[in-house]
């Protein structure tokens, strides 16, 4: 029978190694100064879809939205098993919330058309919201089980998944097809395949053919890079390389629910908290150290 299974993955900043010249005057994350890399429970996400699809058989289609320089984390996907990547980007797209971005990847899914399991990690590190998951599932109208852990049984249309709720664990039996929300603590993602990495390495979508050719050919006429653009994506498409990218248009998006014009979320203010004392005090584990803890902070006026 087999199981479809559709993985939103993401491109972030590695937030772990914020440093002052990764942050902007305003407060807001200079993207630029920092690595982008995999969104890390994404790539949990991608796992447990791989493992139902070594299980079960069926297929796993990564889509990553996003601006050109995302296709690294599809070839990501590749590397580590999936059997079709597709960029969706598009300029019209950008500064999309949480509400835009789960409705473009709704359009998106409904693109693709059947499909038994939609995952995507918990969350993104460079926003933590955890908002995107359940708003995609509650615009494809089909059920979700977050914060999951591991696959308990499938069989047939229904299956059984286990969740942490933080302080235990619950199972619950859905019926398909289901959205699922993957904690790290789910699995431990497999490494790429040296095989598929060597496949897979000139993997291209358009956007970073026809940034190739306008670097490497900087004094030809369009209508030259037009006929070496398509030269090139075509051997791609014949070599089984070819990155699917899709814009707004493919997926027929409503323009008023993308980007900005679709994004109600308002930042009013940031705040940057700079921590300027230096070392530390040692408090004894006893209930005087204790007691005179609670009295420093209060005379602090942090509790009271």
């Amino acid at each position: 029978m087999g199981y479809d299974c559709i993985v939103c993955v993401k491109q972030v900043p590695d937030t772990a190694n914020i440093t002052g010249e990764a942050m902007k005057e305003d407060g807001t994350v200079n993207r630029a100064a920092l690595p982008a890399i995999f969104n890390p429970e994404d790539l949990n996400a991608l796992e447990a879809a791989l493992e139902i699809r070594d299980r079960y058989g069926g297929t796993v289609t990564a889509v990553c939205m996003g601006p050109p320089a995302a296709s690294e984390v599809l070839r990501a996907c590749l590397y580590r098993g999936a059997d079709r990547v597709i960029l969706l980007t598009d300029r019209r797209a950008a500064a999309s919330d949480t509400l835009a971005t789960s409705y473009i990847l709704s359009r998106a899914i409904r693109t693709l058309g059947r499909f038994d399991f939609v995952f995507c990690g918990r969350q993104a590190i460079d926003g933590d919201t955890a908002q995107v998951g359940p708003q995609l599932a509650e615009k494809l109208g089909i059920p979700q089980v977050t914060y999951f852990e591991s696959l308990v049984d499938l069989s047939g249309r229904s299956a059984r998944l286990r969740r942490n709720v933080g302080n235990g664990w619950e199972v619950l039996e859905t019926p398909l097809p289901v959205l699922v929300t993957v904690l790290e603590s789910a699995n431990t993602p497999r490494p790429a395949g040296a095989r598929r990495v060597m496949r897979y390495k000139r993997a291209r979508s358009p956007a970073e053919v026809i940034a190739a050719v306008k670097a490497e050919m900087p004094e030809a006429s369009e209508e030259t890079c037009e006929r070496e653009v398509g030269r090139r994506v075509e051997h791609l498409r014949m070599a089984g390389l070819l990155i699917d990218q899709w814009d707004l248009d493919d997926i027929q998006a409503d323009l008023a629910w993308c980007g900005l014009a679709g994004s109600p979320t308002k930042v009013y203010r940031v705040q940057s908290i700079v921590l300027k004392k230096e070392g530390y005090t040692e408090i004894p584990p006893t209930e005087e150290g204790v007691r005179r803890l609670i009295h420093e902070l209060i005379v602090d006026h942090t509790l009271g």
